[in-house]
């Protein structure tokens, strides 16, 4: 089993046309996840990747036609909230942006409208989705991870690579691998991952990967000791990071004496999760 993408996902790509969503679009396409449509203002009637894929003008239009139950975004930082706006009002359940860059003021009025719409956003700034065998829906490799049972959740997109790689390495998959972002508002958090992990059947241990920034890590640590039955395995990037300043993700700031990697490994340390000093130890830590 998996959480949020699986073979039945039917994805549309908003932006498809343009350099980064064409070539991304194919790459998930050729993992086996169902492309079902794609839009880009002004291009509504061509077809795409060898003809397999119908564009759009409009998510509106592309969603009465084909049913989309997930839409991912490439499209530049400025249409971004533009672009998630569209897909939630064509009641598509699973958004996911890719897109880094969008302006914290936008991502608060999206949080809200989101909110009220009961859609559930991915990102932005993030690596998206990956339920390895079944579906991709956005820049994840296919090729570094295959299925099992460990669930990971991750602010950032690299060191998630290096997790599964290092899993598989030992002989073992991930259920689903979710990458929530680094910016200060997203729309998915750790908790939310969390608690559809907890509910898993499939998913018998999961990886929490965070950094520097913010208050993320530690509320996560509090749902870990109140409601976690599964174990859990962390990692936290940005030990030797400077305060004042932002290191990678426009979240990854310690500021004021809050967000630091010691404050962080603590509390995930009290609530019982096993913290490794390196990513790569984490497939070693699961294994015993």
């Amino acid at each position: 089993m998996s959480i949020l993408v699986n073979k039945e996902t039917r994805l549309l790509v908003q932006g498809i046309t343009g350099r980064e969503g064409e070539f991304h679009a194919r790459q998930m396409l050729e993992y086996g996840t169902k492309i079902v449509a794609g839009v880009t203002p002004g291009k509504g009637g061509e077809w795409v990747l060898d003809g397999k894929v119908p564009v759009f003008d409009s998510v509106k239009v592309a969603a009465e036609a084909t049913a989309p139950n997930a839409s991912v975004i490439f499209v530049p930082a400025r249409f971004s909230a533009d672009a998630i706006y569209e897909a939630a009002d064509a009641d598509i359940p699973l958004i996911v942006c890719i897109t880094e860059g969008v302006p914290v003021q936008d991502m608060m009025r999206v949080r809200n409208y989101l909110d009220q719409k009961g859609a559930r956003l991915v990102g932005p700034n993030c690596p998206g989705l990956l339920t390895p065998g079944e579906a991709k829906v956005g820049i994840i490799p296919g090729n570094i991870a295959i299925p099992g049972n460990v669930g990971v959740v991750s602010r950032s997109g690299t060191l998630t690579y290096e997790v599964l790689y290092a899993l598989m390495e030992k002989g073992m998959g991930a259920s689903t691998c979710v990458g929530i972002g680094g910016d200060p508002i997203n729309g998915t958090s750790f908790i939310d991952t969390l608690e559809m992990f907890e509910g898993d059947p499939q998913t018998d241990a999961v990886v929490l990967i965070g950094e520097i920034g913010g208050t993320d890590e530690e509320k996560a640590a509090d749902y870990i000791a109140n409601h976690m039955t599964k174990p859990v395995y962390g990692f936290i990037a940005g030990k030797t990071a400077p305060p004042g300043k932002r290191m990678g993700h426009a979240g990854a700031i310690v500021e004021g004496g809050a967000g630091t990697a010691a404050d962080k490994i603590k509390a995930l340390e009290t609530a019982g999760v096993k913290v490794a000093n390196q990513p790569d130890e984490i497939a070693d830590m699961i294994k015993g």
